[in-house]
């Protein structure tokens, strides 16, 4: 059964191989446009030494999905959205982030289902716009996964202190006054909590995959039990009145606008379906399971974060929600029902863990495959022969991971976080438009870039003037403007341009229409951001940067054969025929 599935991914990797590079003798690779031969994917899953075992089915990748998205980012982002934003239009508000998270997650799948390699975004990205690329977007992967695990991880000290009515901050961390503000208060219990799931992701992925189906239920069952005492317990009238009549009323109390910036805060609360792609080297049957695991987990959180916000607005009058802790103070205001709260931080708790164990299982996979490349040293890249588990990555970023979470501040870390993912989802979208339409030496390539750079900035004039332009026909005209450009854009390049390459075994549908939406929802989302996240992501970058031109650029597999990371004129490698791996 295992060598079937392994001579379709096989197939699949081969085929998409020759797709790219199939010109009558020679071709020239250039930074940008890089053609991946099957014969150098083969060659860089070989430096990991062993391979990983192919154990998850698709019911584990949507336990994996679901724990990886369900954790305290629902929360705390619920409270902040609704208030401040959405009021009982929430509800729509998580429609809207859950459509985006699906659009995104089809573009995943066909990739992940065609190249069945851990690595994810970087894999894919690597072999559609080059190595350079996938390196700048996969570090800030990597750090935004480090980051928010260590926030998470230093979160569940709280939870687990609202479970039993014990103020953590005060009883559970330590106070070092000689250290500035927000370095200053020792967590040990997050540093227990990530070296453990370390230790358990390094033994084993299957057994890793079910101890976070187990931790899912039951935060599922919480859940549930949460919506139900809140239908139950709540008034309609509270989607309608505020407690201050001087509040804007009704169910959407700040018009459309607020909707739309209620879904950009809340999206937080969806990333961590794209870990599930990492691990497709270890699906036994990537065609089938991974489509269903990876979609079927966003549309199973969306329904339960829709049904949570209409349980939260049903509670209480939108004005009256907590923005840092929504759903256990929503209780404790209920003469009767405080006990509750400590059932939300219990569920909050194991949450807060699967989500962890996601991400770190994750992070890990996407740092084993950016050193197979060796742009970082290839000792990243080695996969434990007993336990089939890239051990080194994995230990390195759980010890990383373990000292941020001891002494640094929850909101310094949310602070950092977020953009890097967003902007991984936005070149992934870019990304399988391109490799349907570009094949290397046929077509010419500029008729993609073309459209994806005008789409793009159409997107971002429809953003900037969402966000910046004051109420008033001057606004709507320049919305109804760019929205009937990108339309337009979108039509003339589906008739203009013929795909070159369609998917052997899945695809995403209507092409280029919902990778096109997914470019203008994660830009929209982009747009709503602080300044500091784009000045921590510019420092970063020009760092990433730095590195790959220093180090990376020299070692990298790309370079490998002249020392030069650009090659011209290279010889088309002869393929095996299919049959000889069967």
């Amino acid at each position: 059964m295992d060598e079937t599935y392994h001579n379709s991914s096989f197939s699949s990797i081969r085929a998409y191989g020759l797709a790219l590079i199939q010109t009558p003798k020679r071709f020239t690779l250039r930074a940008g446009s890089v053609a991946t031969t099957f014969e150098e994917m083969t060659r860089i899953r070989a430096r990991s030494g062993s391979n990983m075992q192919k154990t998850l089915r698709w019911y584990d990748l949507i336990g994996l999905g679901l724990g990886g998205m369900v954790g305290a980012g629902v929360f705390v982002t619920t409270g902040r959205a609704t208030r401040l934003y959405a009021g009982p239009s929430i509800v729509l508000s998580y429609a809207i982030s859950g459509l985006c998270a699906l659009l995104s997650a089809f573009c995943y799948t066909e990739f992940a289902v065609d190249m069945p390699v851990a690595g994810g975004a970087f894999s894919y990205l690597r072999v559609t716009f080059g190595e350079f690329a996938a390196f700048i977007t996969g570090a800030n992967l990597v750090t935004d996964y480090v980051l928010s695990n260590a926030a998470i991880a230093r979160s569940f000290t709280a939870y687990m202190g609202t479970s039993i009515g014990i103020e953590s901050s005060q009883k559970w961390r330590i106070t070092i006054s000689s250290l500035p503000d927000g370095f200053n208060q020792i967590d040990f219990i997050a540093v227990a909590v990530i070296l453990i799931i370390t230790v358990c992701i390094c033994y084993s992925t299957k057994e890793s995959s079910m101890l976070n189906i187990m931790l899912t239920v039951l935060h599922i069952v919480f859940i549930l039990f949460i919506i139900i005492i809140g239908f139950t317990k709540g008034d309609w009238k509270n989607f309608i009145e505020p407690s201050d009549p001087k509040k804007p009323n009704g169910f959407f109390p700040y018009g459309a606008s607020g909707v739309f910036n209620g879904a950009a805060m809340v999206y937080l609360s969806y990333i961590g379906y794209d870990a599930v792609s990492t691990m497709a080297e270890e699906v036994r049957n990537p065609t089938k399971d991974i489509p269903i695991g990876v979609s079927g987990s966003v549309v199973i959180v969306t329904l339960l974060y829709c049904l949570m916000g209409a349980s939260l607005s049903k509670l209480l009058p939108y004005d009256m929600i907590d923005l840092e802790a929504p759903f256990s103070t929503a209780f404790q205001r209920s003469k009767g029902w405080g006990w509750v709260s400590n059932v939300v931080g219990v569920g909050a708790s194991f949450g807060i863990l699967t989500s962890i164990i996601v991400s770190m299982l994750g992070q890990a996979r996407y740092l084993c495959v950016i050193g197979r490349s060796n742009v970082v040293p290839s000792w990243f890249a080695k996969v434990n022969p007993k336990t089939s588990t890239p051990v080194n990555a994995s230990a390195f970023l759980g010890i990383l991971t373990a000292a941020i979470s001891l002494f640094t501040d929850l909101n310094i870390l949310l602070n950092l976080v977020s953009i890097g993912t967003l902007f991984v989802f936005y070149m992934v979208s870019n990304a399988v438009i391109y490799r349907r339409y570009v094949t290397a030496g046929v077509t010419n390539p500029w008729h993609t870039r073309l459209f994806l750079l005008c789409f793009t900035f159409t997107a971002i004039i429809f953003t900037l003037t969402w966000q910046l332009v004051p109420p008033g026909k001057p606004k709507v005209s320049i919305l109804v403007t760019c929205t009937v450009i990108g339309f337009a854009f979108i039509q003339l390049f589906q008739f203009a341009v013929p795909q070159v390459l369609k998917p052997q075994f899945w695809g995403v549908p209507l092409m280029p229409w919902i990778p096109s939406i997914s470019i203008f929802l994660n830009v929209f989302l982009l747009g709503s951001l602080d300044g500091p996240s784009y000045v921590r992501f510019g420092i970063f970058s020009g760092l990433t940067v730095l590195v790959y031109l220093l180090y990376s650029v020299h070692a990298s597999f790309d370079a490998e054969g002249n020392g030069n990371f650009v090659r011209k004129d290279i010889e088309i490698p002869s393929f095996p025929d299919e049959n000889d791996h069967v």
